[in-house]
């Protein structure tokens, strides 16, 4: 059926512009406004990573159950998104907390 419609030649190339998008707004907005706001979010920041790591982890998780053959690129892509992306909120939370500049939420 997928042959005879075309293949997933258009899936893919609409995965990897959704993953672009996705490494993008996670790059430019979350840790660089986590870092800038580090003294107002301090208290929640971490805890919404790590909701959003389990989350992530049933859908990569569920993907590699069904995509047998593809599995391994799954999970290594699914895990090394996740250890860089733990990296970079750690990172944020630090140099915020160490060296607090102008924020940018005022409530």
């Amino acid at each position: 059926m997928v042959a005879a419609l075309g293949g997933t030649k258009g899936l893919a190339f609409l995965l990897a512009a959704g993953v672009v998008a996705e490494f993008i707004a996670k790059d430019c907005s979350s840790p660089q406004t986590a870092e800038i706001n580090i003294r107002k979010r301090e208290g929640t920041l971490m805890k919404w990573l790590h909701i959003g790591q389990v989350e992530a982890a049933l859908f990569i998780g569920i993907a590699a159950m069904i995509d047998k053959t593809n599995r391994k690129p799954i999970l290594v892509g699914g895990l090394l998104s996740a250890i860089i992306t733990e990296g970079q909120y750690m990172h944020a939370r630090n140099a915020g907390l160490r060296n607090p500049g102008q924020e940018t939420e005022q409530y």
